[in-house]
C-alpha cells in the first residue's frame, strides 16, 4: 500500500508492503499467540469476527479500527504493532481535525458508498464526545490484541485514569418546541403527486414508529410488520396490540403498540395498498422503499429492509427541513443548529424523556428496554397490561393537534 495514496480502501482490502505489514512490528508479542493472525489487517479482523452476531458494536468497531490503520499506514508510516503512547496521543488530536482533508474528510451532501471513490473515512471533525468514545472501542481492541498474544502491550493503557464522572444527564434530545417543529414540517410536506405522498406516508409512519415504540435505528432495520400481534387480557378480556422487537444483544421486548400507533400502523399499510392489518409472521418489513405498491407486487414480492443509513438518510432530511423553517421563522440558530444535529437517538430519547415525565419509570424501562432504572437498582418487573395503559395514555404523537398548542 502506498504511503501518497488519497483513495482509502475498506479494512479487508488493504494491501501493504512486508515492512509495513506488522509481521515485525517493535510492539508484537515473542510470546505464544492464540490467534492464527501474522499481520496487523488479520488480528483486527480476528478481533471484529467476535461481533459478527453484534451488527452495530460490528459496525463501530469496524469504523474505529479501519481509521486507526489506515491512519498509521499513511499518515505516521509504521504499521499499527509499531504505534507507541506517543503515536496514540497524536492520533486523538488527528480525530479532532482529520487533515489532509481530501484524503480524510467527504464532500458535503450526500454520503457516497464505501467503496466509491469519493468515500472518506470522516464526515468531519469528532466532537470531544466522539474522540472519547473512539479511543474506549480502540483501547478494548489493543487489550484484546495483548491479551490474545498478538502485541506486547497496550500504548493506551498509559492514558490518565480520568476522575469518575458524574451521573450521565441525557442533553441529545429535542424539547417541545422543536419536537412540534418536526411534526409540523412532516405534515408540510408535499402531497400532489403519487411519490409526493409516498413520501409523506413513510416519513409520518417511521416518525410515529420511533416515537410511540421508542425504537432504535437497528430494530427498525431487523424487526417486520408481522411482529404486531394482539393478546387479550386474561382477566378483563380487554385486547392489546403489541410489537415485539428483538433489540440490542438480541434481546426480546414487548412494545405497547397503542391505538394511536395502530391507526398509523393501518394509515401507512393503506398507502401501500396493503390490508390494513398485517397478517401473523408476515415477512415485510416495518419500512418500504417509496416505490414500493402492492399492485406492482400482488404476488406480493415483499421488499428488503431498508439499510441502516437508509432510515438514517430519512430522519436527517426530516431534521434538516426542520431547521431551515426555524431558520426561516426567525427563531434563533442554536436551536436549529439542536435540529441539525438530531439523530435516531435523539428521537429515542425524546420518546423516553416525554414517558419519564408522566408514567412509572419501570414501565419506561420494560418499553425502551433497559436493563435497569439505575445501575444500583434491582430488576423491578412491570406488569405489561398495566404498562400498557400507562403508555397509552401518556405517550403520543397527536398529529391532529400539531400546530396547535399555544406560542410562550
Amino acid at each position: 500500500m502506498s504511503t501518497s495514496i488519497t483513495a482509502l480502501p475498506p479494512l479487508d482490502e488493504i494491501a501493504v508492503v512486508e515492512e509495513m505489514s506488522g509481521r515485525h512490528g517493535s510492539n508484537r508479542s515473542t510470546g505464544k499467540c492464540q490467534l492464527s493472525a501474522d499481520t496487523d489487517q488479520e488480528a483486527v479482523l480476528a478481533w471484529l469476527a467476535r461481533y459478527a452476531d453484534s451488527p452495530n458494536t460490528l459496525a463501530n468497531g469496524r469504523r474505529e479500527a479501519e481509521r486507526l490503520l489506515l491512519w498509521s499506514l499513511t499518515e505516521r508510516r509504521k504499521p499499527l504493532s509499531s504505534l507507541t503512547h506517543e503515536d496514540l496521543l497524536v492520533y486523538r488530536r488527528f480525530l479532532a481535525n482529520p487533515q489532509p482533508a481530501d484524503r480524510w474528510v467527504m464532500a458535503p451532501g450526500r454520503k457516497p458508498g464505501r467503496r466509491d471513490p469519493r468515500w472518506r473515512p470522516f464526515a468531519g471533525p469528532l466532537s470531544e464526545a466522539s474522540i472519547r468514545q473512539s479511543m474506549v472501542v480502540l483501547n478494548s481492541m489493543m487489550s484484546w490484541l495483548v491479551e490474545a498474544g498478538y502485541l506486547r502491550g497496550n500504548p493506551l493503557s498509559l492514558s490518565r485514569t480520568r476522575r469518575k464522572a458524574p451521573p450521565p444527564r441525557v442533553v441529545r434530545f429535542l424539547e417541545a418546541d422543536l419536537w412540534e417543529a418536526v411534526c409540523q414540517t412532516i405534515l408540510a410536506l408535499p402531497q400532489e403527486t403519487p411519490r409526493q405522498r409516498a413520501v409523506y406516508a413513510r416519513a409520518r409512519w417511521l416518525f410515529s414508529l420511533m416515537f410511540l415504540g421508542g425504537l432504535r435505528i437497528s430494530e427498525v432495520v431487523s424487526n417486520g410488520m408481522g411482529d404486531f400481534f394482539m393478546r387479550s387480557d386474561p382477566k378483563t378480556g380487554d385486547q392489546r396490540w403489541w410489537l415485539q422487537a428483538t433489540g440490542k444483544g438480541d434481546k426480546e421486548r414487548l412494545i405497547p403498540a397503542t391505538a394511536e400507533l395502530m391507526v398509523e400502523l393501518m394509515n401507512y399499510r393503506r398507502s401501500l395498498e396493503l390490508n390494513d392489518l398485517p397478517q401473523p409472521a408476515e415477512p415485510s418489513p416495518l419500512i418500504f422503499p417509496v416505490a414500493w405498491r402492492r399492485s406492482t407486487h400482488p404476488a406480493p414480492a415483499w421488499p428488503e429492509p431498508l439499510t441502516r443509513s437508509a432510515i438514517h438518510g430519512i430522519l436527517k432530511q426530516i431534521f434538516a427541513l426542520a431547521a431551515d423553517q426555524w431558520r426561516r421563522n426567525g427563531r434563533g440558530d442554536a436551536q436549529a443548529a439542536r435540529l441539525e444535529a438530531a439523530s435516531a437517538h435523539w428521537l429515542r430519547h425524546t420518546a423516553g424523556s416525554n414517558l419519564s415525565n408522566q408514567i412509572d419509570l419501570k414501565h419506561v424501562r420494560d418499553t425502551l428496554g433497559h436493563v435497569s432504572i439505575a445501575t444500583t437498582s434491582i430488576y423491578v418487573h412491570g406488569e405489561d397490561d398495566a404498562r400498557h395503559d400507562a403508555v397509552s395514555s401518556a405517550h403520543r404523537m397527536s398529529w391532529d393537534t400539531v400546530g396547535n398548542s399555544p406560542k410562550t
